[in-house]
């Protein structure tokens, strides 16, 4: 008998494996017969996507029905179906079809969501599409061309996937928002959202709290948005608007499909366009708007305080604390912060006598909030006494326009730099706590304290520094300390590159070597030489460089200071720099014209956005084909940039130990002139030239005709010569005539002797993107020396004084025409744009 229970038991194991629960199989769909509840989900055919209760964040115990991307390693949730009404049990809450809608039940059986249409069909089934899309659809057999009884892409939350729209009803003027969430754990609908404009102007507006417009895309003008110019690298992104008497919407594809992309609304208040990365397993931000956190409305809440080269961005002013610090953790700072002791007027309790009147605090260098009052008065002490004898008033300021109050919250605060033109004083309203006893009770404290710390400060230093260097060792992949920025140990790094033993290539900062992280990750760690920066300072360059992300640019990933040793690890490029492709590699293919024009055009687009996207300027100084590393695909990725910077340049004088490469330098480098971003321009022109021939501009033709390719190139376009004779012969004539054209018109505009006279990296964009038209250039002055005088050439390795006045004689301006064929061009883009 035991022997027949036990193999009747093995028996119902066994079918049991083969036929699990229903609460632990993915579902296609969902009809009238199915539900979905517990750990159970419903995944998109492709297997792209995967909808089903889940809990954001560890310290949340609430649940949601929401969509995911189910091939994506980091959890990133792109749609949330109850987000302003959770659940507490997922076991005892199911997803099912009811009347012709899908509704979501909570363990009580009480309709928590549902997708509310009119239908009386039986026959209604729930399915996820592999564009992220959840559609209900009259039958199951029902082809994916028909409209949909409702999709989830008409009604998004904070993600808005290709083939999504935001659209505005236009006969209603009803907008359809994208909005944040409230917190990094809360998917509830948070205070920053993104609309197509009511009144028709055909732009997008960022709203706070729907009331307060704080960005605009600027209308639409046929291709792109006329304040986004980031949408101009539309070789990744195709981008269609659709305006007509019912709706108006703007919606987006990918060229390439297997590229996974989503645009959202952050809880940031910016919104953020980002790729995966499948090789190092992160979403990598592509662009986001508006540039500057600080520029978001409110960002800290009342009373709190955006500081945008600080982190975090937000504090509260003096006498206030977070409403709740819990929310601050989660980066929510919506809540603001709370006055810590109660004003005078306020307080009933409170002594009438005059050290307790309230007091004002003067907060220099301020942006002033909006939504003041101007109020008469006469001088600043009447204007203090307005604001005294009100206790609604919280502040108040008194400049060139007279004097304005502040009543009830303070919104939208920023401390701003000392050299900020637009910096005024905030005088802040406080109890008289806040002021009296306060320097002598910390004088008191300081004096007990001091003698007990001095004690044993240099014990807790011993062991803190024991125990750091103990846990540097046993940490594999480095520590974050900012962001996604990483700080490295140096024996981490060491073990890392096989004690630096293999070298993929070196230059003016420093070797670079190939590296394996714990994870299995490919690094490139670049070692710096000649680093002088103190330790604070150079965290504070690389957390800088660390900030700095394009399509375009090498991602750095971390760092190592630890002494004299400053090392930088970059993400691993697999088709190495474009010099080795480029010129005469046995081990390489030959690059096409169609992928040197794209890498052409993706540099001029990472350059652009150092020298005009950042928060500040970034030179790059050394712009040079081993600088242009390429990924897998062959995409461009501009290297090294920050580091001149970091390495202590001095761009107002002349450099005698000049770290640029030959054959690449501008000539102001040595005539004694400011370097601008304008020096980046030569050196991408002189690349350019190299571009078409396949060889350095300071080699020989193989013939021994050609001594100066660049001098030689912009003759023979200037002249009208046959342009196609000067493409790489490996190329075999295979190219664009216009293109090849076009690119050595830009590198001969991008020479010119005079800084002026070159086009920014973002008129070269928009010329290589087609949208500015280009004129014949001039021949500079200094490639006719060079051809008359090929000696001259040492111009570009030695930067000795001796030479800055020849090369100064030699530089001449150029003409007014020259001058103003590039401002025709520009004129021609902004009436385009």
């Amino acid at each position: 008998m035991r022997n027949q229970c036990f193999w009747l038991s093995l028996l119902i194991l066994f079918f049991s494996f083969l036929n699990p629960p229903p609460s632990l199989a993915a579902l296609t769909t969902i009809s009238g017969n199915q539900s979905l509840s517990g750990d159970q989900t419903l995944v998109s055919k492709g297997g792209t996507f995967e909808l089903g209760f889940f809990k954001p964040g560890n310290n949340s115990s609430n649940y949601y029905i929401g969509m995911w991307y189910k091939k994506v390693s980091q959890p990133t949730f792109v749609w949330v179906a109850n987000r302003d009404h959770p659940i507490s049990d997922k076991k005892t809450a199911k997803l099912t079809i009811s009347g012709g809608n899908l509704v979501l039940f909570d363990g009580s059986s009480n309709q928590v969501w549902s997708t509310n249409i009119t239908n009386n069909s039986g026959s209604v089934v729930a399915v996820l599409l592999d564009s992220g899309n959840l559609v209900l659809r009259d039958r199951v057999d029902a082809p994916e061309s028909d409209t949909p009884l409702w999709q989830s892409f008409d009604h998004p939350t904070d993600t808005w996937l290709p083939g999504g729209k935001i659209k505005l009803d236009n006969k209603t003027k009803k907008p359809q928002y994208l909005t944040s969430w409230k917190n990094t754990e809360d998917p509830a609908t948070g205070l920053f959202s993104l609309e197509l404009d009511p009144k028709g102007t055909n732009s997008y507006l960022i709203l706070w709290n729907k009331s307060e417009e704080y960005w605009t895309s600027g209308p639409w003008n046929g291709r792109i948005f006329s304040l986004v110019p980031e949408m101009r690298a539309n070789y990744i992104y195709n981008f269609t608007f659709v305006a007509n008497e019912n709706e108006s919407y703007f919606t987006y594809s990918l060229y390439n499909p297997s590229i996974i992309s989503r645009f959202v609304m952050d809880i940031s208040g910016q919104i953020k366009q980002l790729s995966w990365l499948e090789n190092i397993k992160q979403w990598n931000l592509f662009w986001s708007q508006p540039r500057r956190q600080c520029d978001v409305y409110a960002f800290c809440g009342a009373f709190g305080s955006c500081t945008e080269n600080s982190m975090p961005y937000c504090s509260c002013l003096t006498g206030f604390g977070p409403k709740s610090q819990s929310d601050w953790d989660l980066e929510d700072h919506s809540g603001g912060c709370q006055r810590k002791t109660k004003l005078q007027c306020e307080d009933s309790n409170a002594s009438k006598g005059n050290k307790d009147k309230d007091k004002f605090l003067a907060i220099p260098n301020m942006a002033l909030p909006k939504h003041a009052q101007s109020v008469g008065s006469g001088n600043i002490e009447e204007c203090e006494s307005t604001c005294f004898n009100n206790c609604s008033c919280s502040a108040y300021a008194y400049d060139s326009n007279g004097c304005s109050i502040w009543i009830g919250e303070l919104l939208n605060l920023q401390q701003l730099s000392s050299d900020d033109s637009s910096r005024e004083t905030l005088y802040l309203k406080l109890a008289a706590s806040e002021f009296d006893d306060a320097k002598s009770n910390k004088g008191v404290i300081i004096g007990v304290v001091v003698g007990v710390v001095v004690g044993i400060g240099v014990l807790l230093a011993l062991i803190l520094f024991f125990m750091v260097r103990r846990r540097r060792r046993m940490v594999g992949t480095g520590k974050p300390v900012e962001g996604s920025l990483v700080a490295f140990g140096y024996r981490d790094l060491q073990n890392a590159t096989k004690n630096f033993s293999e070298k993929l290539g070196g230059g003016g900062f420093g070797y670079v070597f190939k590296g394996t992280l714990a994870d299995s990750s490919f690094v490139a760690v670049k070692r710096l030489e000649s680093i002088s920066q103190g330790e604070k300072q150079f965290r504070s360059e690389v957390s800088t460089i660390g900030t700095v992300q394009h399509v375009n640019l090498v991602r750095l990933r971390g760092f190592c200071s630890e002494g004299a040793k400053k090392l930088l690890v970059y993400d691993y490029m697999p088709n190495g720099s474009l010099d080795f492709h480029l010129f005469k590699n046995q081990n390489s293919e030959v690059l096409d014209w169609k992928v040197r024009y794209q890498i052409a055009l993706g540099t001029a687009r990472g350059l652009t956005y150092l020298h005009e996207k950042c928060r500040d300027c970034i030179i790059h100084c050394d712009v040079k084909p081993e600088n242009i590393l390429l990924d897998a695909d062959f995409c461009p990725k501009v290297a090294d940039f920050g580091l001149a910077k970091l390495v202590g340049r001095e761009f107002s004088r002349v450099l005698t130990t000049m770290r640029g490469t030959r054959g690449y330098l501008a000539p102001e480098w040595i005539s004694g002139v400011a370097v601008t971003a304008k020096a980046d321009v030569y050196s991408y022109g002189m690349m350019l030239f190299e571009f078409v021939s396949g060889r350095r501009n300071s080699d020989p033709s193989e013939d021994g005709q050609v001594k100066f390719f660049p001098t030689f190139a912009a003759n023979v376009v200037i002249q009208g010569g046959n342009v196609l004779s000067l493409l790489d012969p490996r190329l075999e004539g295979n190219a664009d005539i216009e293109e090849v054209t076009k690119v050595i018109k830009v590198a001969s505009w991008c020479v010119q002797d005079s800084e002026s006279f070159r086009p920014s990296m973002g008129q070269v964009v928009q010329i290589l993107e087609g949208i500015m038209d280009v004129n014949v250039p001039p021949l500079p002055r200094s490639l006719q020396v060079f051809e008359e005088n090929p000696e001259k050439l040492v111009f570009f390795t030695d930067s000795s004084s001796n030479q800055s006045s020849q090369v100064r004689s030699n530089v001449s301006g150029t003409s007014s025409q020259v001058k103003s064929s590039i401002s025709s061009a520009s004129n021609k883009s902004m009436e385009e744009n």
